[in-house]
């Protein structure tokens, strides 16, 4: 389910249109928000590196036992790993964090 609103992109895959940003918000929070988020039918997940919570983000997703497959997650690279050497490291970073193998987009 993702609130019934999706988009279909240039490559087939499909994006949920309503997704719960978590910008500002204290990892002692941001855990609770995404389990409500997904209970409640949100299937997109948009987090950053530099919010300072992926690693609760994950956890919710985790402990909410929806399967990866039916998630729509984002992340984002910071401005000071935008060198090419940086890219990779950063974007492992975020998956440790947020304990994924992937994410579905990765905004550079």
């Amino acid at each position: 389910m993702s609130l019934g609103r999706i988009a279909k992109l240039n490559t087939g895959a499909t994006i949920p249109l309503f997704g719960l940003g978590t910008w500002q918000s204290k990892p002692d929070v941001v855990k609770n928000a995404v389990k409500v988020a997904l209970a409640s039918g949100y299937r997109h997940i948009d987090a950053a590196w530099i919010y300072g919570n992926e690693k609760e983000v994950g956890e919710a997703i985790r402990e909410s036992n929806i399967p990866r497959e039916e998630l729509f997650i984002t992340t984002k690279l910071w401005n000071n790993s935008h060198r090419a050497e940086d890219v990779l490291p950063a974007l492992n970073e975020s998956l440790k964090n947020l304990g994924l193998e992937y994410v579905d987009l990765y905004l550079m």
